[in-house]
């Protein structure tokens, strides 16, 4: 069991149901899902690019990720409808919250400058939505085998209700929130 689910087991669902006034266990918000997603966009001049992404997200995640492809053609971008554009993966369960772990734990102490998170990255239905630069912050990464820097797109699901009690969930398991 991962660091970060056994936190929310032991710890913090008691005390996100004593500051929320849950009556059940059952009505404490818990994380869903986690989706990595990578944009590649100069893969519409060399599919190649598509593949170097692929490793990456790979190794970061720990399991394959799907490649997503372009729903419509767009003429100035030189996109065609069909053509891989990126990658994505989605974490549950285990390795969900392993992924939680080292990215707070590791990765976001390692991004350049990094102060806090912002509050304003929820969605108003319990969604928390982070940005990377670069893909260099996770440590599974060997820095002489990079072609390109990378960001990547994060997205936190939870069955919170709210935007509060999402903010609850993600300040107990660490998250270095704003506020």
């Amino acid at each position: 069991m991962s660091a970060a689910k056994k936190l929310y087991e032991t710890e913090t669902k008691q005390a996100i149901k004593v500051e929320l006034g849950y009556k059940n266990v059952m009505q404490v918000p818990k994380l869903e899902k986690v989706v990595i997603n990578i944009c590649v966009s100069e893969a519409t001049q060399d599919s190649k690019k598509i593949q170097a992404a692929y490793d990456d997200l790979m190794q970061i995640a720990g399991q394959k990720p799907v490649i997503t492809k372009a729903k419509n053609s767009i003429a100035s971008f030189k996109l065609r409808e069909g053509m891989n554009i990126g990658v994505k993966v989605t974490l549950r369960t285990d390795r969900m919250y392993e992924f939680i772990d080292r990215l707070v734990n590791i990765a976001l102490p390692r991004v350049r400058d990094f102060r806090e998170l912002s509050k304003k990255s929820f969605d108003g239905n319990g969604n928390y939505s982070l940005g990377l630069k670069e893909q260099l912050v996770f440590p599974e990464i060997n820095y002489d085998k990079v072609d390109k820097i990378r960001g990547m797109d994060i997205t936190i699901c939870s069955t919170a209700r709210n935007d509060a009690d999402a903010l609850a969930l993600l300040k107990a398991l660490n998250f270095p929130i704003q506020g």
